[in-house]
């Protein structure tokens, strides 16, 4: 199973109109595809992920588990995941967050892990 990134857009995130952070979907997208990691790192767009006092919610699932990051509100957030995509991409075993994003990590309430991931990607 290859490692996956998945973004939250749901309810709050990314919503400008609630006054969160807008969510840089495009920039991921475009990224993904620049660096040529799409079969190795599988980028998800998601509905609501459950933790919405996080807001920005981004979820990794990895060969050694899943890594639930908040509060991701600057550009440099979403570069840093994309150099964290691309370091896996060449080493599944490699999956050391950037010193950038260990401030961001929590472990959500219980509920919140067992909702299904829903993929609104619609590139394939």
């Amino acid at each position: 199973m290859p490692t996956r990134v998945t973004i939250c857009k749901g309810c709050c995130c990314g919503n400008v109109e609630k006054g969160n952070s807008e969510v840089p979907i495009d920039f991921l997208k475009e990224s993904w595809k620049e660096n040529d990691i799409e079969q190795q790192v599988k980028l998800t767009i998601s509905g609501c992920l459950g933790p919405c006092s996080m807001n920005n919610v981004c979820l990794l699932t990895t060969v050694e588990g899943r890594i639930w990051l908040g509060e991701l509100h600057e550009e440099n957030h979403y570069a840093s995941l994309v150099d964290w995509a691309c370091n896996v991409a060449q080493n599944e075993e490699d999956t050391k967050l950037p010193e950038i994003l260990v401030s961001h990590r929590f472990e959500p309430k219980k509920t919140t892990t067992d909702l299904p991931i829903v993929d609104f990607n619609l590139e394939k």
